[in-house]
């Protein structure tokens, strides 16, 4: 292995690597993240998990799916919605799950699953975002899910066992539901406790509350049987058609004989004013029979034709079997202190399928125990599905039978008022009643210790992922790894739900969350399976994206059909938490399938965009900003980034760039070092972008490769963003001078807009506010409108929102001046453009002596560089000084324009240097003769030009907030380079704040819609 020896060092042996993953084993659930524990104490070795399918996935499946909607809601939900309703309900419910089962397990077999559970498949297969707003979602769902079993638990205890035992007395509703706070808070702050002191106990308690539902559902099934042979001695009493709860009397009859005399019963005492037969009773009571029937006719009477269809009806209805006859008063008012049964809540079929889910969730026990089983990726798949099968069958079997074998107002009757305060399903159960209460019972006391148990593990796991910071305190707990103070958030939340105090009302909010996490769990399914990612390779290959994609769509129908207000406000809260995330939240790459749909999406885009060329209604500065990086790295002028972000106001492409001088190899990680400044300078400024430094052996050669191929495909750069080189006359060599000018002409050439900002460190920053003031727009020649755009895009900031734009032409002699601003004007208006126009006449007058001596000492400097023909060895110890020539008098300059010579003319040399340049002259002009020299007319005429639009432009300007000016081209012939900065100079000479703008040889702005 000699010739991998230096790999070897950053790359372990294959044989190592195997070694390392036979001794990995998943930790213990719920303590810590495997992730976080390599981080930390590398590898852990723990006792090989022993659980397998049956135990360690299929039973707790069933205990968690099975609970308190089969023992306290079913029947009610079978005798309001009918068989067929219900068995709707049940058959979407299951499905849902089903589906989603089909989801996780894929998403559990893809690899190793520690623990975590839903809220790791989720945030590892849709990222932090997504994972985290789930994750919070699936915990409120877990927590409320704690609030609803604890209220099913005092639901049962004091109806059935213990119904003396009430705080508040009374018989309405707001004392029973005073009642239910009370006692669920004290439930609460026990159950609390003992999941404080030691989770356990509970653990080990799981195995009996397991038992005491499958004890209860088989003494269903035997009732069941039992109907047909003897059905139990349950009777209903009925006055006309409606239901009476007999709770306080025994006889169901208005009189009776005892001793062979005619006596009145206990009901005739209620309805009437005295027990004497010549009492005044109840109109209804008078006008209607009383009649006993069959509280269970049994499976084999026929009563399950009755029960096929619903019978929905508002609150406060009293409950009637429309099949018996009855006298009914026309306009009487509901009489609520009569023993009647009435129905607590409106029915409606999408209430009762809110009510319904709860009783199918449960689905992820299974997943969150991966950590403890030993074979997780063969155990999750086969006992989550085989458990939901089952559950399904008890389901929709027990929809069936109890419609099949309760009469239809037992079944509405929903706490059992007029079978003597019984259980409905107690009744139907051999061998007692008691059977269903204390199973019942001990299952909700079970299930609400496991959400409490569960819940703050759960926060804990998103807590240490640090993915929202403000959640991080509860990541902390106790030595051994118990979540303290999730726990008492967890008691918080759970205490709101007590306080509502409905289980009706609970059970939809805690199916909003649960529906959002399924419809996640299906959605990640999906995005991997479409994706086709590599890594995407799951044990269990049952699965398909439109199986995902149709539970989706599941979860989300069903949300709606709940409470659509609900679903609302669980998607609102999944979208803050999302937002939150992304705005605050750590940044984390999990190789999840959001990053992988994003690529996708941005290839599919990006090929979209070659398709056709861009029109010009979408024309926008897709900006290239080069930046100038100092000795330490950092961002020499962070204005310009502020500058960037002023003109895009965040839309659009953004690429910052700069250039080290070397080469990679050597100066590799200095280029590293300057893309984490500059992406931290863009991040300070708000910036949205992309940053790149390029390590070049010139800076003219990086710069020239920038420009030509930043961006990728569509994406590329329209326009160059550069600070004017401000120190290039002070320069020791005209690098500075060469570069700009030689950018220029590549901007122009690969027909690419430019834009250079003088003085870019006195532009306001993002935190300033100019209250008043003018963007100046100096039109000479049309450049494809982008003059016309850039101060309308500043105008979109909040920076430059209170700038008025003002735009300036210029008329030369021929030009009607008042037809152009009409024009103009017209022109502006057709583009939607809000700005004053004035128009400056510019007449042809004699050159003064100041333009022409400017001219003269700009041709001495360029000759005289000429001339030395410095080299960058000889550079540094030359340095030269000429001082302009002062002109006293009009008729002075006119005769140095007809020919004279300056007559001051004051050069720094060293001896040493002036001695050599003689010994080395050559053919041309000699140091003397510079004395004598003739500015170029050429180069008269354009210094007169820059110095006469420059006294314009100061005099209009020289207080306006920013003058955006047309940007003269370099000359063709590069000899003339070196004046081409000077007429720049005096062009923006007296001004603050300027940017040059120079066309990219397109229209970018139009007038049609």
């Amino acid at each position: 292995m000699a010739l991998f020896e230096e790999e070897m060092d950053s790359n372990p042996m294959v044989s190592s690597l195997l070694n390392k993953l036979a001794n990995y084993t998943n930790l213990t659930q719920g303590v810590r993240e495997h992730e976080e524990a390599e981080n930390e104490e590398g590898v852990r070795r723990v006792a090989v998990p022993q659980m397998g399918t049956f135990i360690g996935v299929y039973l707790p499946c069933m205990q968690n799916i099975l609970g308190v909607i089969l023992f306290l809601r079913l029947t009610w939900i079978v005798g309001t919605a009918g068989i067929l309703g219900s068995f709707a309900i049940v058959s979407m419910c299951c499905i849902c799950t089903l589906l989603t089962a089909i989801s996780m397990s894929a998403i559990a077999t893809n690899g190793v699953v520690p623990a975590g559970g839903s809220y790791y498949m989720i945030s590892r297969s849709l990222g932090p975002e997504f994972g985290g707003a789930v994750g919070l979602c699936f915990y409120l769902g877990t927590t409320f899910a704690g609030s609803m079993y604890i209220l099913g638990t005092i639901e049962i205890l004091l109806t059935y066992i213990v119904p003396t035992a009430t705080v508040f007395k009374g018989t309405d509703d707001e004392a029973r539901l005073n009642n239910m706070r009370v006692y669920g808070t004290c439930c609460l702050v026990l159950m609390a406790l003992v999941v404080f002191v030691g989770v356990k106990y509970v653990n080990k308690l799981a195995l009996v509350f397991l038992a005491c539902v499958i004890l209860s559902i088989m003494a269903t099934y035997a009732g069941v049987i039992k109907t047909m042979i003897e059905p139990p001695e349950f009777n209903v009493c009925l006055l006309g058609n409606r239901s009476l709860s007999n709770e306080k009397f025994e006889t169901c009859a208005k009189t009776q004989i005892v001793k062979n005399q005619t006596v009145t019963t206990e009901l005739w005492s209620i309805f009437c004013n005295s027990k004497y037969p010549n009492a005044t009773c109840d109109e209804y009571f008078t006008l209607n029979n009383l009649t006993e029937i069959q509280a269970i006719p049994g499976l084999l009477s026929g009563v399950i034709k009755e029960n096929l269809w619903g019978d929905y009806s508002p609150a406060g209805m009293y409950i009637e079997n429309k099949d018996q006859p009855s006298v009914q008063l026309l306009d009487t008012p509901i009489d609520t202190d009569k023993p009647y049964v009435f129905n607590d809540i409106t029915t409606y079929f999408t209430l009762l399928v809110g009510i319904y889910f709860p009783s199918v969730t449960g689905i992820m026990a299974g997943s969150n125990r991966s950590g403890d089983l030993r074979d997780a990726q063969r155990s999750i798949p086969i006992g989550t599905i085989m458990a939901i099968l089952t559950t399904s069958f008890i389901y929709i079997s027990c929809v069936v039978l109890f419609g099949a074998c309760i009469e239809g107002v037992v079944l509405r009757d929903k706490f059992g008022y007029s079978v003597k305060k019984n259980p409905v399903i107690g009744i139907l159960a051999w061998p007692s009643p008691w059977v269903i209460v204390i199973g019942s019972f001990f299952s909700c006391c079970g299930a609400g210790l496991q959400s409490l148990t569960g819940a703050p593990r759960l926060l804990q796991a998103i807590a240490r992922d640090g993915i929202i910071p403000f959640l991080q305190v509860f990541g902390h707990g106790k030595a051994n790894g118990e979540p303290t103070w999730a726990l008492l958030l967890t008691v918080g939340i759970c205490e709101i739900g007590i306080l509502i105090a409905s289980l009706d009302a609970v059970a939809p909010i805690l199916s909003m969350f649960f529906l959002m996490c399924y419809l996640f769990v299906n959605l990640a399914c999906a995005v991997q399976t479409l994706l086709c990612t590599p890594n995407w390779r799951p044990r269990f290959k049952f699965y398909h994206w439109t199986l995902s994609f149709l539970g989706m769509s599941l979860c989300l129908s069903l949300m709606f059909i709940s409470s659509w207000y609900y679903a609302l406000v669980a998607m609102v809260i999944a979208g803050c938490i999302y937002k939150y995330i992304e705005y605050k939240g750590a940044v984390k790459e999990w190789g999840d399938g959001i990053r992988g749909l994003s690529l996708n999406a941005a290839r599919y885009a990006l090929i979209r965009l070659e398709e056709a060329p861009l029109h010009t209604k979408n024309w926008r500065p897709q900006l290239l900003v080069l930046c100038k990086l100092d000795s330490d790295l950092s961002v020499k002028h962070p204005r310009l980034l502020s500058f960037s972000t002023q003109l895009k106001a965040g839309k659009g492409l953004t690429i910052v760039c700069s250039v080290l001088e070397g080469t990679y190899m050597t100066r590799g990680n200095e280029a590293k070092t300057g893309e984490q400044n500059l992406k931290a300078a863009m991040a300070s400024e708000r910036m949205k972008g992309f940053s790149h430094v390029v390590v070049s052996s010139n800076l003219r050669d990086g710069f020239s490769l920038l420009i030509q191929s930043a961006g990728l495909g569509g994406m590329k750069h329209n326009a160059v963003l550069m600070a004017w080189p401000t120190g290039w006359t002070q320069a020791r060599d005209s690098s500075a001078r060469r570069n700009f000018i030689e950018t220029v002409r590549e901007t122009t050439a690969a027909q690419q807009a430019l834009l250079v900002a003088k003085n870019i460190d006195h532009f306001p920053s993002n935190q300033e506010r100019l209250k008043e003031g003018t963007i100046d727009v100096w039109w000479i020649v049309h450049d494809g409108g982008l003059l016309m755009l850039l101060p309308f895009l500043l105008n979109q900031h909040k920076v430059w929102r209170k700038c008025k734009m003002r735009i300036f032409t210029v008329a030369q002699m021929d030009d009607n001046s008042i037809q152009m601003k009409k024009d103009l004007q017209m022109f502006l208006y057709h583009l939607r453009l809000d700005a004053e126009v004035e128009v400056v006449e510019m007449h042809d007058s004699d050159i003064s002596a100041f333009t022409y001596e400017k001219t003269l000492v700009m041709e001495q400097r360029s000759q005289m560089l000429k001339q030395m023909q410095l080299s960058q060895l000889q550079q540094p110890n030359c340095l030269f000084i000429i001082s302009p020539v002062l002109f006293s008098s009009h008729s002075t300059m006119t005769d140095k324009a007809a020919g004279a010579t300056p007559d001051r003319v004051h050069m720094t040399w060293t001896k040493e240097k002036l001695i050599h340049e003689r010994n080395k002259h050559r053919e041309g002009m000699g140091v003397k003769d510079m004395f004598n020299m003739k500015p170029n007319q050429s180069n008269v005429r354009r210094m007169h030009t820059a110095v006469k639009l420059n006294e314009v432009v100061v005099k209009k300007s020289q207080n306006s907030q920013l003058v955006l000016l047309n940007m003269p081209g370099p000359p063709k012939n590069k000899k003339g380079d070196e004046n081409y900065m000077e007429f720049l100079e005096v062009l923006m000479d007296g001004l603050d704040r300027v940017v040059l703008v120079r066309g990219g040889g397109r229209e970018v702005i139009t007038i049609y819609s």
